[in-house]
């Protein structure tokens, strides 16, 4: 059985003057260890259908499955990372990634350690006893995902945590993500809407048509792309040649949608 499995699922917004569909019917399976990204035009369902796949919105319709089980509710076996850190500005930055394991009621000295030498892995040193303004967007992005790493998730949903970052530091965090992610072995679903991004991140990216998102294709990256670091994939001959597939294929959508 697949480790992870969105079971053909909708989910429609109601109000009292309307009703609007965000994602219809998607329906897609992961390996564990797998690394998806969804792309898709603004307005896609992207961030819905990572709500629901984290158990916090439940689908009108299908469900999530993982490792076995059926997500109902949010839960620590599901990590979620997003555009913005999060992080309490009045807690020093050690108190801030233990936080998760503080509410599971896990912290403890082995668990603490092994936070913060995680946090020394992504370059943080120094840090524990500074408070989140006191660092930069990219070093606050990287406790947050020590944070999410914390708790030992067995899935990781990231949604767009790049986007607000500056060019290099974005490339610099995705190595970095990308090696930790490979690194726990975690199953990870990443949510951007740059192609390039996907490309350089994923085993496979999946495109979603307009509102209401549903899945149009399924590219898979070429095991000489996903052997490399995201910045080495960048300047791999064959990485152009898929974004430009990639590109033509958003663009027909962007064009059939505008008819």
């Amino acid at each position: 059985m697949p480790f992870f499995i969105i079971d053909h699922v909708s989910h429609t917004y109601f109000t009292k003057d309307s009703t609007t569909t965000a994602v219809e019917d998607i329906h897609l399976e992961m390996e564990e260890g797998e690394f998806i990204s969804f792309l898709g035009p603004s307005g896609c369902g992207k961030t819905t259908l990572l709500s629901i796949m984290a158990g916090l919105i439940e689908p009108t319709e299908g469900k999530i499955i993982l490792n076995g089980k059926q997500i109902k509710g949010a839960t620590p076996a599901v990590g979620y990372m997003l555009q913005q850190d999060y992080l309490f500005p009045w807690k020093t930055i050690e108190e801030n990634i233990l936080i998760g394991l503080k509410l599971l009621n896990q912290l403890g000295e082995e668990q603490k350690k092994r936070t913060i030498q995680l946090l020394h892995d992504m370059g943080l040193k120094h840090v524990e006893k500074l408070y989140p303004n006191q660092l930069s967007g990219g070093m606050r992005q990287r406790a947050a995902l020590v944070r999410t790493l914390s708790t030992n998730p067995k899935m990781l949903l990231l949604d767009e945590p790049f986007s607000a970052l500056d060019f290099q530091t974005k490339l610099k965090l995705e190595d970095l993500v990308f090696s930790k992610i490979k690194e726990y072995q975690k199953t990870a679903c990443l949510v951007t809407h740059d192609i390039g991004e996907a490309i350089a991140m994923s085993d496979r990216i999946v495109l979603l048509s307009r509102r209401p998102g549903k899945i149009t294709k399924i590219f898979s990256v070429p095991e000489e792309l996903r052997s490399l670091t995201p910045f080495k994939t960048r300047q791999h001959p064959k990485f152009h040649s898929l974004f430009e597939l990639i590109w033509k294929e958003l663009e027909q959508h962007e064009t059939k949608s505008n008819h």
